[in-house]
């Protein structure tokens, strides 16, 4: 059987191959003779999906040794011992040559070595004399620890930033699954919208937005909020927290935030009132929305994200609104949030095909205001905005 029978939205060979070639010729420029990453879920789990088309998720770690000159090696949770010579022939495993497994547990203690015994195995065998590791703040400890104790001599460095700096650019294959992911999350709210009504659990609107994301080829996501009467902060919440009973008069924000068909992440956030919006919500929102605009215009090819994260305070302080202190404005892939972020501390460039998420919003005692949309940086530096949800307070 092949993948085509049982993946829903493959990633194309030809993509896989650009990607493949674009890493080992940095490699080769680098001297390095594998890289190692390692994720264990979908939402910021974007390298092992990037380098192999398979999402890692459900915290099972999913080891990837990509070679310079060879078939990529997966370790991952299965039969002791167990070993397959994929050959790079298996279409559920592309550019994979083995496959070598371990019952190994986040939540087990006594396995934590395991993955990293199997990966230094493989970096010791091939006499390799520098290795990079991707995204290694993330990676599990033991894994970076026993890697690095038993793989012989082999010296390690960090290869993350370089390996950023390629997975961020979009390739044509990639907009054209971004602008799905836009498109259905689009869908997700229109469906929704008309089932909204007095009497619903918050949890009960994220578990419909879910349903009619997945009905259209999403496969992970988060889905954020909380109502709130007006006159109260209704922030974002997770799904611990959405019991509330939704009453006449109430209104919510919902962010829908997953991923589309061949798993890149969008984010779509709206407003609803059940009933009329007051005055503060509709003032609130104009500011956050013209702040959406100052930032859009500044997307520009070659851009500092500091820049773009001073003037975006600068705006909201003139508004009266608070600065920013955490995170309104990032890339995203395959991970939700991606680099470059729109930050004082980011040191990557924006760059055309970067797909930007821009979500400026505040809250006070009294009142809560966000947007959220995606914009695609093009080649000739104009800008698309990429969800077409009217920018809006719906009242229902």
């Amino acid at each position: 059987m092949s993948s085509n029978d049982r993946v829903e939205f493959p990633i194309s060979m030809a993509e896989l191959e650009r990607r493949w070639a674009a890493v080992r010729k940095e490699m080769a420029a680098r001297n390095i003779d594998a890289l190692i990453t390692q994720n264990a879920s979908d939402w910021l789990g974007g390298y092992v999906k990037w380098f192999t088309d398979v999402p890692a998720h459900n915290d099972y770690p999913r080891n990837v040794i990509f070679h310079r000159d060879d078939l990529m090696t997966v370790v991952e949770m299965g039969h002791k011992g167990k070993r397959e010579n994929l050959s790079g022939k298996d279409s559920f495993n592309p550019g994979v040559g083995d496959w070598v497994f371990s019952p190994s547990f986040f939540s087990v203690g006594y396995t934590h070595d395991y993955d990293g015994a199997l990966v230094a195995q493989e970096i010791k065998r091939r006499g390799y004399k520098t290795v990079g590791w991707v995204g290694k703040g993330r990676l599990q400890y033991d894994l970076v620890r026993v890697t690095e104790e038993q793989s012989g001599n082999a010296k390690f460095v960090d290869a993350t930033d370089w390996v950023d700096a390629i997975k961020a650019i979009k390739s044509d294959e990639e907009i054209a699954l971004i602008r799905r992911a836009c498109a259905m999350q689009d869908a997700q709210w229109a469906a929704i919208l008309p089932k909204i009504k007095p009497g619903m659990r918050d949890s009960e609107l994220t578990a419909l937005a879910q349903y009619e994301g997945e009905l259209r080829g999403s496969q992970q996501g988060l889905f954020r909020c909380s109502s709130a009467p007006l006159g109260e902060p209704a922030v974002l919440r997770g799904r611990h927290y959405q019991g509330r009973v939704m009453q006449q008069g109430d209104y919510m924000t919902l962010l829908i935030e997953n991923n589309g068909p061949g798993g890149h992440y969008a984010e779509l956030a709206r407003s609803f009132v059940i009933g009329k919006a007051s005055q503060e919500l509709r003032d609130a929102f104009a500011v956050v929305l013209d702040a959406q605009k100052n930032t859009v215009k500044n997307l520009r090819i070659g851009a500092r994200p500091a820049d773009i994260y001073e003037s975006h305070n600068n705006y909201m302080n003139s508004r009266g609104a608070p600065a920013e202190m955490r995170l309104f404005g990032h890339n995203q892939g395959y991970d939700l949030v991606e680099r470059p972020l729109l930050r004082d501390d980011e040191t990557m460039p924006l760059a055309a095909n970067m797909n930007m998420a821009v979500h400026p919003g505040f809250f006070k005692p009294t009142n809560f205001a966000f947007i959220c949309d995606n914009f695609l940086i093009k080649p000739d530096g104009t800008v698309e905005h990429l969800h077409k949800t009217e920018q809006k307070i719906w009242e229902l």
